[in-house]
């Protein structure tokens, strides 16, 4: 349990005068309601300082237990579950605080409505290894992803940007210069999250560091380049990777070419048809991909290997879909790209 939540913790064994105590010293701004456990962790009710006000107005003793005036019929999460039509039928409620249980009904964590957007059950892997050379000699002392964009680090926008959309496992695989993204994140606990670093003796391409994740309980898991600045809906992402079913999505930039003149429909000679200066749309990779956790048994360990290797043998009946992006994505990969962005993020909403 995050430390910052501890103090909206109280047992069953306590009283309504314990409970109005602590409700007193939860610090400015905070959520005013205590959530109420039994010896075994179980989340039992929950309590306000209108709870308390009520059950005196009907005779209980503020010397009475707390479970006497808690509210039983209270709003959670389950962990790991898509909670994305809760998330929004609670904040519409004006609700602030869930508690999210386990499937034993164990307290376990919180998210706060004023501060996420959803409580997506994933953990992301961002790759923050490489040297970014096309970028020197910037990254001569820095590693590119902690290459400042407006106030913060690239990789910075892309972490608190998975916070908001409820991610609190995320894993970073680090090699260039890694000490300079450890020492700055650290566990992650000043976040609210968890960080795991991942650590490449060699470079291990774009998807090689998934195969060193241990202990990962997510049976989804968001992977992406740590120097992509983008404002993608992580939700609608996630939602439309699981109503395909499929086992990996790849997130698509459009890209469109005009040609000038008439193209020609032609079978050998002869001329069938025309169409006037068309425009046609492709899709390009835009590193950002959702996996089936399992897939991470078809990666070699410990070896050089790219996503696009992965794709590769997902291409077959429903194993790999795409989800084009059609809201801001751009790739910091040159000098021109770096200035683009730091133009372009005063207007984003991050």
């Amino acid at each position: 349990m995050r430390t910052e939540f501890q103090p909206h913790i109280i047992s069953s064994s306590s009283t309504a005068r314990d409970a109005l105590r602590s409700l007193s010293t939860l610090p400015d701004g905070a959520v005013l309601n205590l959530f109420v456990t039994d010896d075994n962790g179980k989340l039992v009710g929950t309590i306000t300082d209108g709870d308390i006000r009520r059950g005196l107005l009907n005779n209980l003793e503020i010397s009475d237990s707390v479970e006497q005036y808690m509210n039983k019929n209270f709003k959670f999460f389950v962990e790991d579950s898509n909670n994305s039509s809760l998330h929004k039928e609670y904040a519409k409620l004006g609700l602030e605080l869930i508690p999210v249980l386990s499937k034993s009904e164990e307290l376990v964590d919180f998210v706060d409505l004023t501060r996420t957007k959803a409580a997506l059950p994933m953990a992301a892997l961002l790759m923050a290894g490489g040297k970014g050379e096309r970028l020197r000699p910037l990254t001569e002392n820095i590693p590119k992803p902690m290459l400042l964009v407006g106030d913060k680090p690239i990789i910075e926008h892309n972490i608190d940007r998975l916070i908001k959309y409820g991610v609190k496992d995320i894993y970073i695989s680090v090699k260039y210069l890694k000490e300079k993204i450890t020492e700055y994140f650290g566990d992650g606990s000043s976040k609210g999250i968890r960080i795991h670093y991942i650590e490449e003796d060699k470079p291990l391409g774009t998807v090689g560091a998934l195969s060193l994740i241990e202990n990962c309980s997510k049976k989804t898991i968001l992977l992406m380049n740590s120097d992509i600045l983008t404002d993608i809906d992580f939700e609608d992402f996630y939602n439309h990777f699981i109503e395909s079913k499929a086992r990996m999505s790849v997130a698509s930039i459009p890209y469109n070419v005009n040609v000038p003149y008439a193209v020609l429909r032609t079978d050998s000679t002869r001329v069938s048809g025309f169409e006037e200066k068309p425009r046609y749309t492709y899709y390009s990779n835009g590193g950002i991909y959702l996996l089936d956790a399992k897939l991470k048994d078809l990666v070699p360990v410990n070896e050089h290997y790219n996503a696009t290797d992965l794709m590769e043998s997902m291409i077959g009946e429903n194993e790999l879909v795409h989800y084009p992006l059609i809201s801001y994505w751009l790739d910091i990969g040159k000098h021109q790209d770096f200035i683009k962005a730091q133009e372009d993020v005063k207007h984003l909403f991050l």
